[in-house]
């Protein structure tokens, strides 16, 4: 293979990508949203700067995303901080755990989300929307509400979709020192909300090593929403690049 060829293939296995590429769109995405007070402290631990940590607001989610364009089917769990950055509110995203290879590997190389392996589930039992993440064989995280108690409002659903996400993108060079280090910004575009709800939530985190969600321990519930939309990942830009600051 010429060496201009290889410059010009999207990622590795060069004869076998690990993913296509994107853009992606997602059809008839499912969100399961928890809205919670933690305890202050221990999120400004977490939160890098430059953002800023104005209120202790942590948002757990669940995703069903049964047709993405490239990537196929698959679910999805993340933990995301309130910040504000320079007057702009976002949030943080403090992990993910996904159970599609594909959706990993590109989330992690393109757009800098912070994803590992693990197994989140969202479906409705009885009268009950459920939302599950295990790590490994362990149950990190349950979630629960009410199912369609009561509408949200079109406009308040959009506005909680295309939230700023905020995420750190580190990768080290061979000599293991930073190769990269940056702070990058997404937003979710050309979004069609299909239905929006809201209802009585619990939230539920245990204590894991290696996913440590319940270091942030749910004080209140703030609130709640099921939401159906289609949508595009938006491509990340850098607001921040740590080793041109340092």
């Amino acid at each position: 293979m010429r060496a201009e060829d290889v410059v010009k293939r999207w990622t590795t296995p060069l004869a076998a990508p690990a993913y296509p590429e994107g853009q992606y769109r997602f059809t008839d995405r499912e969100y399961l949203n928890i809205t919670y007070r933690t305890d202050p402290g221990a999120l400004t631990r977490i939160v890098p700067e430059p953002l800023r940590v104005v209120e202790p607001l942590v948002r757990f989610e669940v995703m069903r995303m049964p047709d993405v364009t490239g990537l196929g089917d698959y679910t999805e769990s993340g933990h995301l901080a309130a910040v504000e950055l320079d007057g702009e509110h976002g949030e943080y995203n403090l992990g993910m755990y996904v159970d599609s290879l594909p959706a990993i590997a590109s989330g992690r190389e393109i757009g800098a989300f912070p994803k590992k392996l693990g197994t989140p589930r969202l479906y409705v039992d009885s009268d009950t929307l459920i939302g599950t993440l295990d790590y490994g064989t362990l149950r990190v995280a349950t979630a629960t509400m009410g199912y369609k108690h009561a509408p949200v409002d079109e406009e308040a659903a959009l506005k909680e979709l295309t939230t700023p996400s905020f995420m750190l993108k580190k990768l080290p060079g061979y000599d293991g020192t930073a190769r990269i280090c940056e702070l990058v910004r997404s937003r979710i575009t050309d979004v069609r909300v299909k239905g929006a709800w809201t209802g009585p939530a619990r939230l539920q985190l245990f204590q894991h090593a290696l996913a440590p969600l319940a270091d942030l321990p749910v004080l209140e519930i703030v609130s709640a929403s099921h939401l159906l939309t289609d949508l595009t990942l938006g491509r990340a830009k850098v607001v921040h690049d740590y080793l041109s600051a340092c």
